[in-house]
């Protein structure tokens, strides 16, 4: 395979190096979490240390019996992609399990407001008999 122009190995290294600089922007105005990070700043690493070292991915490729080297790359990429959405539906989950107990605790304590604020107006529902409720129909 043919070696890449050094103008392609210079963009590539100025745009790794400017994302970089993104992630580490984000990271520090907390809008990108430490956990999340992590895993952009090794993606970015990657394509630095490829765009340093030419021969780099060819040879990687060839160990792992990969005829076209950018397809490494491509597959690479979309593994990263399913171990990252499998890591936020797992994410995604939990959330959803704590947002519905908060709800539930949320209702349990309103309830509870009301009940002592009006006493006479909410009696407990377990002490109610059916035989004193008075069903009306219109």
């Amino acid at each position: 395979m043919e070696s890449l122009p050094v103008t392609i190995q210079y963009i590539s290294l100025i745009g790794a190096i400017i994302f970089l600089l993104f992630i580490f922007k984000l990271i520090i105005k907390g809008k990108l979490r430490e956990e999340y990070s992590i895993v952009w700043i090794v993606c970015t690493i990657i394509l630095i240390v490829f765009s340093i070292w030419r021969k780099g991915l060819e040879s990687i490729a060839k160990l792992l019996g990969i005829y076209y080297p950018p397809s490494l790359i491509f597959l690479a990429a979309i593994f990263a992609i399913f171990a990252f959405l499998v890591h936020l539906s797992i994410v995604n989950s939990k959330l959803q399990n704590q947002l519905k107990n908060l709800v539930h605790e949320i209702a349990y304590l309103k309830k509870q407001m009301t009940d002592q604020a009006n006493p006479a107006r909410s009696p407990d529902p377990l002490s109610i008999n059916p035989g004193d409720v008075e069903v009306r129909t219109e």
